[in-house]
């Protein structure tokens, strides 16, 4: 059976402030939006067009219309977020294009619609993802996809890279690789050198026919479409190291994300490790760790810096007091995996800690046999009240 999002997990994801909203206030992801949009339109002398829409979208819009095969591995809810059968919880803010399209082509229809647009779909998008300070299982993102009764090659995608990366990142060297992607033709990946490290910023391609028709305009159209995470590109601009910042509620750090200027660092609160030996299905994948601990700790969440699988250990390859230690069974894998906490906004007390510890092991821990930290837990535990959050 597909795993579906809790009630709970849906209402937590949907409440969550989408960093590219104006109307949720200030941020400086709004910064680069404008900053892309105003640079694009401005080369092109084209109108521009912005597109929202609700959270949870269909599978057609997320992945057919897309021309996503139905068999490809990210369709697999280890990656995607399904609300039910036909919903999900948008992977990418791709899956708000088709319904751009759709708007255009029934412009067209009244012969309202513009010869050159830039369409503009920003938006929060969900992933299952692992934890570190890099990764987040809600990235920002946006899609610009440029659509006119004109001839669009390859010439018009450099000019429109070259135009987002002399803005974004002006003065630092890129490259574009060859990439498959099905909705367009001719795709690339970009990536910019920074500190001697090449970074993805962005995908990039022709929009594919196949896509512009499915939802409703014809041969006379073309386009190009290009896909940019906006997290990463916001904490290179800034300087920002871990991606909690974006969302720090320290008042020291949330007045700095209202504009590009450089981050000041604010002092750094001291990190604790915990490593724990748990048992895991062998099936299980990384993100399902990093989704499991999100669940868990909720809005406490923030305080996990990173999750990381140190060893693993088939069940078979374990000695018999380790077996017996775990409560390991067949099928199953040891893993060491250790947990860094670090509060934003103050030092975690071992009683803290030991609680978060604790909470991680119960969601991520398969085996019959539990080594809770808290002494409260431990308690709990052999008064016979469950012990996992």
């Amino acid at each position: 059976m597909r795993r579906t999002v809790s009630a709970l997990e849906l209402s937590r994801d949907l409440e969550l402030r989408d960093l590219t909203d104006p109307s949720a206030g200030d941020h400086a992801i709004q910064e680069l939006v404008t900053s892309a949009v105003g640079a694009l339109s401005t080369a092109w002398s084209c109108s521009t067009r912005y597109h929202r829409r609700e959270r949870v979208v269909t599978l057609e819009e997320n992945y057919d219309l897309l021309g996503f095969l139905a068999d490809v591995v990210t369709r697999d809810a280890r990656y995607t977020r399904y609300v039910d059968d036909s919903h999900v919880l948008r992977s990418h803010t791709s899956a708000i294009v088709p319904g751009a399209l759709r708007a255009l082509a029934t412009d067209e229809a009244t012969g309202t619609a513009p010869d050159d647009v830039l369409l503009v779909c920003p938006g929060i998008s969900y992933r299952r993802d692992s934890i570190d300070r890099l990764h987040t299982g809600t990235p920002h993102q946006i899609d610009l996809w440029r659509i006119g009764r004109l001839r669009l090659d390859g010439r018009d995608l450099d000019e429109m890279i070259d135009t987002l990366c002399r803005t974004l990142v002006p003065g630092r060297p890129y490259r574009c690789e060859s990439r498959v992607h099905p909705y367009t033709l001719e795709g690339r990946q970009v990536d910019v050198e920074w500190e001697g490290v090449w970074v993805e910023i962005a995908e990039c391609g022709l929009a594919h026919p196949r896509v512009l028709e499915r939802c409703g305009l014809d041969a006379a159209w073309s386009g190009l479409a290009l896909g940019m995470g906006l997290d990463r590109l916001l904490m290179l601009v800034k300087g920002i190291d871990d991606i909690r910042l974006l969302r720090s509620a320290d008042g020291r750090v949330s007045s700095q994300m209202l504009d590009l200027a450089p981050y000041r660092p604010v002092s750094a609160m001291p990190a604790v490790r915990r490593d724990l030996s748990v048992a895991v299905d062998e099936s299980d994948e990384v993100e399902d760790l990093g989704d499991r601990v999100r669940e868990a700790l909720g809005d406490s969440a923030d305080a996990v810096e990173e999750v990381v699988v140190l060893s693993s250990t088939p069940c078979g390859a374990l000695p018999p007091a380790a077996r017996d230690r775990l409560g390991i069974a067949p099928g199953q894998v040891n893993l060491l995996v250790r947990v860094t906490l670090r509060a934003l906004d103050r030092t975690l007390s071992d009683e803290e800690a030991n609680e978060l510890r604790d909470r991680v092991y119960g969601a991520v821990h398969r085996g019959s046999v539990h080594s809770w930290a808290s002494k409260e837990r431990v308690r709990s535990v052999g008064s016979g009240v469950s012990g996992v959050s």
